[in-house]
């Protein structure tokens, strides 16, 4: 399965700082922690945002003609943050499938993405993974990337375990900062049909809350230094619903997450990295 992908997608995004700004304070809101002052930060995980619209370009391309759009479930998602967009600025966004693999569900994608920004310079790498349900082409291709291995730091290891909620306000919020507005998020009609109890939280959107967090726990209040995120989403996350989040520091660069609800765990596997010696 060697074939080259031949499903890409391009666009050109102007950034603001108004945007850059709404969408950390949806997030910031919803963990009752201080809007951030002065000229605003990229989120890291803005990057998925502005590339959005192509992720969406590249399912328009694998959907066979005269046939409906299949769902699309997000998997996984790894950033690769060189640095943080910057407000005012024009990024490219290259999109492409790496590789396909027909599963019992659907087809799995594996999709690259790369940001760049004015300069010229690469601003961020994203790796999705991602289901198309009941989907049966493209053709398999490709081999599916091997997830980041971590590296243990020296210790101790400690253990950090913190509560959160996404209430619904902000799934609404987030929706429009962040232009997802799949219906499952958004309609409870919608929701219950793809096979959820009701209307989920962005997976993205929790992701990006942690990211927050960690951003004022471990990294100084810097979201510059923040280089790389990743995860696996094993179960839907519903509005309101409470979250048990487990961060693990072991005095390396990375500090490790998972996401628990109720029901069991909604993220595994996660780690966010932080470099010491990079400020914004």
């Amino acid at each position: 399965m060697s074939e080259a992908s031949t499903f890409a997608a391009s666009d050109i995004r102007a950034v603001t700082a108004a945007e850059l700004a709404n969408y950390r304070d949806v997030l910031r809101g919803a963990i009752g922690v201080r809007r951030v002052v002065g000229a605003p930060q990229a989120s890291p995980v803005y990057p998925f945002v502005l590339a959005m619209a192509s992720f969406d370009e590249i399912v328009d391309q694998l959907t066979p003609e005269g046939q409906p759009r299949p769902g699309n479930v997000h998997l996984s998602q790894e950033i690769r943050v060189r640095r943080l967009v910057a407000p005012g600025e024009r990024v490219g966004i290259d999109v492409e499938v790496l590789a396909a693999r027909r599963e019992a569900k659907g087809v799995r994608l594996a999709i690259r993405c790369v940001v760049v920004g004015d300069d010229g310079a690469v601003v961020s790498e994203l790796l999705t993974g991602a289901l198309l349900v009941d989907a049966t082409t493209p053709e398999p291709f490709g081999d599916m990337p091997a997830a980041t291995e971590l590296t243990a730091g020296p210790g101790p290891v400690e253990r950090t375990a913190v509560t959160a909620t996404i209430p619904a306000e902000t799934v609404l919020a987030y929706a429009d900062a962040s232009g997802d507005h799949n219906p499952i998020h958004l309609d409870e009609v919608a929701a219950i049909a793809a096979g959820f109890p009701g209307v989920i939280a962005h997976g993205m959107s929790v992701l990006a809350l942690i990211t927050e967090d960690v951003v004022d726990r471990y990294a100084g209040g810097d979201a510059a230094r923040i280089t790389g995120i990743g995860c696996r989403f094993s179960a839907p996350i519903l509005p309101a619903e409470p979250l048990e989040i487990t961060y693990v520091t072991d005095g390396g660069p990375v500090v490790k997450f998972t996401c628990k609800t109720p029901r069991g765990l909604a993220f595994k596997g996660g780690w966010v990295e932080i470099d010491g010696r990079r400020h914004g």
